[in-house]
């Protein structure tokens, strides 16, 4: 227990400065790093750290915490016209192929966590990508924000239908209620006048009254409440928090929005989103994989199937006139995935319909696609200016 708690925020700290020191060489996303060293201080490898159910805790708030700024981070304008259409439409294409395979490989309950592990994009993931690259605002970054939004939506929307305890009718009921608490929390958000809040969002800027931070927690913890209430996948709160803030902090002056921004990222990404990818990485079950040699060599095989499941789809929604570099770049990144790829599994393991094994190769398929699929994206897309 102890050593967790020490060990896990050291690999955090670790991970940025690995980063760097190989960034002369090679660049790589800090998750990676993170999910490695996860790895190499669990069980599977020293040994160091294990299972706690504190670091799980933390975790969670983690995993919700990316997920919120997923969510605030979603630029409603890239869901105009043509990329927003086609964006929706790949990820259509993406769940049916997705649940085919499913159905093929397992007719029963694993189907579906298969079918939704193969059509999500890790949002959450490539946005800081995008932003250290100045792609965030660029009809490339675009583009990838609109499919990441929809491919991290879009299977928070199928977990909570049909991988709850209820069934897909009550649970769609269920879901409409979700969605209009949801459509209530937007439109007071739009609505109401927010002069007297920036005022005073800016004066507990550089205090120890911090408001702005206190009412982030306040939102996420409010919707994360009532998704596990309503019996809903907690991520979709979180989610959905992110779009609340997002248009309630929509008017404020760039300086007060940008240093409020500044602290959220502080908070996820100096803590708790490290958290969840190192937690992540100890809990891993590399063993399941070494145990069954041949498992390993459907890790790569896996990572192929994202690209043709996940892949391919989201090419349609690359930026009008885009060559086909481009359209790659674009495809590349909508097939990496992971924080989605971890939930749905770990339901499924949970409950007894997806093995250890195949969660594991799912897994490890996932963390490759961070290691491998933003990097090339990225440099095909250097490439092409």
């Amino acid at each position: 227990m102890e050593a967790v708690l020490f060990l896990v925020p050291l690999m955090a700290l670790l991970a940025p400065l690995v980063v760097r020191g190989l960034s002369p060489w090679v660049r790589i996303p800090i998750v990676v790093f993170e999910l490695l060293l996860g790895i190499v201080i669990g069980p599977s490898v020293l040994g160091w750290a294990g299972p706690s159910a504190f670091m799980a805790t933390l975790a969670s708030i983690g995993l919700a915490m990316l997920f919120f700024i997923a969510g605030s981070e979603i630029d409603f304008a890239a869901f105009r016209g043509r990329t927003g259409r086609n964006a929706v439409g790949g990820w259509l294409i993406s769940i049916a192929v997705g649940l085919g395979i499913g159905m093929v490989l397992d007719p029963g309950g694993a189907a579906v966590i298969i079918g939704i592990a193969l059509c999500s994009t890790a949002l959450g993931t490539l946005l800081p990508i995008l932003r250290d690259a100045g792609e965030l605002r660029s009809p490339f970054g675009l583009a990838v924000g609109a499919i990441g939004a929809v491919g991290e939506f879009g299977p928070l929307l199928a977990i909570s239908v049909f991988l709850g305890s209820r069934s897909p009718g009550p649970s769609t009921v269920v879901l409409v209620i979700f969605a209009l608490v949801a459509a209530a929390a937007i439109w007071l958000s739009v609505s109401l006048p927010h002069g007297a809040m920036y005022r005073f969002v800016n004066t507990t800027l550089h205090t120890s009254g911090q408001f702005a931070i206190r009412a982030v927690f306040v939102m996420l913890t409010a919707l994360v409440a009532l998704s596990i209430a309503l019996d809903i996948d907690m991520l979709l709160g979180a989610f959905t928090a992110g779009i609340v803030w997002r248009l309630v902090m929509r008017d404020a002056s760039e300086p007060d929005r940008d240093a409020v921004e500044s602290k959220i990222e502080g908070v996820a990404f100096g803590f708790l989103v490290p958290v969840f990818f190192v937690y992540t990485g100890v809990t891993f079950d590399l063993a399941a994989l070494l145990e069954t040699p041949i498992l390993i060599a459907f890790v790569p095989v896996t990572l192929v199937v994202f690209l043709v499941v996940r892949g391919i789809p989201s090419m349609l929604a690359a930026p009008a006139g885009a060559s086909w570099r481009e359209r790659i770049a674009v495809g590349l990144m909508g097939a990496t995935g992971l924080p989605i790829i971890v939930a749905v599994t770990a339901i499924g393991v949970s409950s007894g319909v997806l093995p250890p094994a195949a969660a594991s190769v799912l897994v490890a398929a996932g963390m490759l696609s961070i290691l491998i699929l933003p990097a090339t994206a990225m440099a095909i897309r250097r490439k092409v200016h």
